[in-house]
Order: C-alpha cells, then sequence, then structure tokens
C-alpha cells in the first residue's frame, strides 16, 4: 500500500530555484507512484516583500542584495536554465527583466488551496511560476494575475473579488511568520509530514531517494 506523505512547498514564484525545486519533486513524485501519495500544500514565502510597486530591475536587484557581478549572474542563470530544462521547466531566455512583489500571488495561492478542488493549488502555482520565470510578466499586476486565474480554470470573479480587498492578508502573512520562526530563511524548502525538511532545489534523484526513506520510515 502507497504511504501518504504531507508535502509542505515553502517557496515564492520569485525564485527560479523554487521552479526547478518543484519541478525535481514532481518528477520523484511521479518515480515513486504506488509508493507514495503526495498530500501537497504550497506554503507562502516572500523574498522581496517590500518591493514597491514596479519593481526593480533584476540585474540591479541582485547587485545590491546579493553583489553579484553580470558575469555571476549570467553563469547563474545558465545553470538555472541548465537545471530547469532538466526538470521540463523552460526559463525566460532573456532573464525575468524585473523584480515584482509577490503578495498578492500568495493571496490567491492561499485561496486556491482552502477553497479550489484537488490540484488547482498546484496548477496555479507552477502557472504563476511559467508567468514570472517563464514569461517575465508583471505579475504585481491584477490583470496578469487574473488571465493566470483563468488560464487554470479558477473562478476569475472570485479571485478579481480578493485582490480588490484584503482578503487571506492575515493569513499569508500568518504563515510566513510561522515558517521564519520555524528556520526557514530560504526556499525551496520542502517539509514531510512537519517534521522532515529538504532544502533547495534538489536533482529529482535525491526527493525520491529522501521520500521513500521517510515513507519506510513512517509506514
Amino acid at each position: 500500500m502507497a504511504a501518504t506523505l504531507k508535502i509542505d512547498f515553502v517557496s515564492d514564484i520569485a525564485c527560479p530555484w523554487c521552479a526547478v525545486g518543484l519541478g525535481a519533486l514532481e518528477q520523484a513524485l511521479g518515480n515513486l507512484k504506488g509508493e507514495v501519495v503526495a498530500d501537497l500544500h504550497f506554503q507562502p514565502f516572500e523574498l522581496n516583500p517590500d518591493m514597491g510597486p514596479g519593481g526593480q530591475d533584476l540585474g540591479e536587484h541582485l547587485s545590491a542584495k546579493y553583489g553579484s557581478t553580470p558575469a555571476q549572474q549570467a553563469q547563474i542563470r545558465a545553470n538555472i536554465t541548465a537545471r530547469g530544462e532538466a526538470v521540463g521547466f523552460k526559463f525566460n531566455p532573456n532573464g525575468r527583466g524585473r523584480v515584482y512583489n509577490t503578495f498578492n500571488a500568495h493571496r490567491l495561492l492561499h485561496w486556491a488551496g482552502v477553497q479550489g478542488t484537488a490540484g488547482s493549488q498546484q496548477a496555479l502555482k507552477k502557472a504563476l511560476l511559467e508567468a514570472y520565470q517563464g514569461r517575465a510578466e508583471r505579475v504585481e499586476s491584477d490583470e496578469v494575475l487574473l488571465a493566470v486565474v483563468a488560464s487554470v480554470g479558477l473562478d476569475v470573479a472570485q479571485a478579481q473579488a480578493i485582490l480588490a480587498s484584503d482578503t487571506f492578508a492575515q493569513e499569508v502573512r500568518a504563515a510566513e511568520q510561522f515558517y521564519q520562526q520555524a528556520g526557514i530563511h530560504s526556499v525551496p524548502a520542502v517539509i514531510i509530514n512537519d517534521k522532515h525538511l529538504i532544502s533547495g532545489g534538489q536533482p529529482a534523484e535525491v526527493f525520491e531517494q529522501a521520500l521513500r526513506k521517510i515513507a519506510a520510515g513512517e509506514a
């Protein structure tokens, strides 16, 4: 009998390694079909919670935040692009262009998690990553967010009402605080059954080995 594992995927759509990590996790779960059933939840984490309207040029942002040079950024981008290809994620070849605030995206993801049908939160997460990381769209824009909501078959009118209010803002901030207080300071962070942590955009085989070992221990 397959073991059911609760998996909390703590991440931000502004994080390219989160796209890599999710793709690798999905590959691992595909390889473990029949052994592991995932109860998958997407939890919020903002890399840039204070990012203002209009965002910031990506190169300037990376230089200011991490001290990286354009040459270093190009090398990292090439590495991330290759890792993305390995898990079926295609990054925008010209980079993201700008960094945007992602709080409203997290509010919509929370909504999809608590009110959507099975799989709708995961579908929305992937579509948001594709919009931000794959097409370099302005994900702070309600228009962009609603188009993504529509693309995965969720209720656009309900999403629009959420964006026009502060619905789920308190819940998202509480979840962010919870994971920060639990020691999560970088993403992706994958938490299994509330006690096992896998950090970073690991290859599929790392996730597969870890999930198989955890499932065996929980049996």
